[in-house]
């Protein structure tokens, strides 16, 4: 398991950030092609040095985390990975880029979200799951009455897909 931080520190923002927000469901492009373009980086010097390959890893993450694993799973110039962990996220739109499932289909995805979620509305993961399974994906999908956080209760349901998703 790896867990790579963000690269964006803002003033008077708690965290790390992968882009900038000028509204919420369209990341700042260019901040989100250099995070992308770390991330793969990142993604192929992972698979060359351990030798666990995309068809054997799942990229996941909560909110800005879940945006950038969508962005690397569905991007056409990516390889196929074995599924996306998605809590509390969308699928960005922005310019230049956008999801492909031509070749993703044994691609899983598990997504969850709060209908209660202030800062990334329900409609975000519903869409997600719409946009998902149109592509024909495989996607599991919770909600709950939370807000933006997540749920425990869905932990145990993300661990059994995990195991499912990559067996052994």
């Amino acid at each position: 398991m790896v867990t790579p931080r963000a690269p964006l520190a803002l003033d008077g923002s708690p965290g790390y950030h992968w882009y900038l927000v000028p509204r919420v469901g369209y990341p700042d492009p260019d901040t989100f092609r250099a995070a992308r373009a770390a991330l793969a980086d990142l993604h192929d010097r992972l698979w060359e040095e351990t030798g666990v390959g995309p068809e054997r890893t799942v990229l996941g993450g909560f909110s800005m985390g879940s945006v950038m694993s969508y962005a690397m799973a569905l991007g056409g110039d990516r390889p196929a990975v074995a599924g996306i962990l998605a809590f509390g996220g969308f699928v960005p739109s922005v310019e230049d880029w956008a999801p492909v499932f031509e070749d993703r289909r044994p691609t899983r995805a598990f997504i969850a979200h709060g209908r209660r979620d202030p800062i990334i509305e329900i409609g975000f993961a519903q869409r997600a799951r719409e946009l998902l399974e149109a592509g024909g994906l495989d996607v599991t999908y919770r909600e709950s009455e939370l807000g933006h956080q997540i749920d425990p209760s869905h932990l145990r349901d993300a661990s059994i897909w995990l195991a499912e998703t990559l067996p052994g």
